[in-house]
């Protein structure tokens, strides 16, 4: 099964926290945050006792929060005891999981087993890219069943490859431009992975302003003090905000004329023009 997701359909995902799914306190104060979108997770944060557990508990969480917000949940990853456990649990929370994070994608084989499981679920996927074969395989990763979005996961990557964990934001552009020019001509979103440090500094704010000037839709963060940064690194200008909806406006009047094309300023407006500026709304939330 194929979900596609256009730009005017993607959620905001400017600033995105991540909660223990095992640690009901702080599952429900990621909830209670201004983040666009929170994650409850199962792998990481959960250790192997509390697997069971901690998806019991968010699974409650979910239904409560997800009709008023957008939360997704990482599950634990194919290959491991708790794959398809989480996924049909995920599955059975129907419209108020706005996604499930499927950790350490490495194929697009990963993505099609996920979605057997699935079944007649309408759960879509967002897929943590974290390893080298992740990126060297993006572009059939992109293009897997139920892939709304993709994500890249720093620390095990940069574990993998043998890059410290100082490395700063120029010395991933090779992977953030593969990623993000695979996820842009599938039609999906791009998110950048959490900034390995808690602290609301200099370095997680111009980490976070690299990768929204490069075009990415958001940025995961991993503390509640980060939010306001991401969010305002991804937010677009009232100067971009209006030029977007002139560019909108002077197309739906195009189309009511019955005209061909569309001009504003003296410039020719098409659909490249168009996208840009649905996704510029779609981080204001328009």
């Amino acid at each position: 099964m194929r979900f596609s997701v256009t730009p005017e359909q993607h959620v905001r995902r400017r600033a995105v926290l991540v909660a223990p799914g095992s640690d009901e306190r702080k599952a429900s104060k990621a909830l209670a945050s201004a983040a666009d979108e929170v994650v409850l997770d199962l792998e990481d944060a959960v250790t192997p006792a509390q697997k069971d557990a901690a998806r019991d508990l968010v699974a409650p969480l979910v239904r409560e929060h997800g009709s008023r917000r957008t939360v997704s949940v990482r599950i634990n990853g194919r290959g491991t005891p708790w794959f398809e456990d989480d996924l049909r649990a995920c599955a059975e929370l129907g419209d108020a999981l706005a996604s499930i994070v499927i950790p350490k994608v490495e194929s697009a084989a990963d993505l099609a087993e996920a979605d057997r499981i699935l079944g007649s679920s309408n759960a879509v996927v967002q897929a943590l890219i974290e390893t080298p074969a992740g990126v060297q395989r993006i572009d059939e990763i992109v293009g897997g069943a139920r892939v709304a979005g993709v994500i890249i996961g720093y620390a095990d990557l940069g574990a993998a490859l043998g890059r410290s964990r100082t490395a700063a934001p120029e010395h991933w552009i090779y992977v953030q431009d593969r990623v993000l020019h695979a996820a842009r001509a599938a039609g999906v979103q791009a998110v950048d992975g959490p900034f390995l440090g808690i602290a609301d500094d200099d370095a997680f704010r111009h980490a976070a302003r690299w990768v929204a000037d490069l075009g990415f839709d958001g940025k995961w963060v991993i503390h509640p003090a980060q939010i306001d940064s991401a969010a305002a690194a991804f937010t677009p200008t009232d100067d971009q905000v209006e030029a977007a909806r002139k560019v909108l406006a002077a197309l739906e009047e195009a189309e009511a004329r019955g005209a061909g094309a569309a001009q504003l300023d003296g410039q020719m407006l098409d659909e490249a023009v168009a996208v840009a500026a649905r996704r510029t709304l779609t981080k204001i939330g328009a």
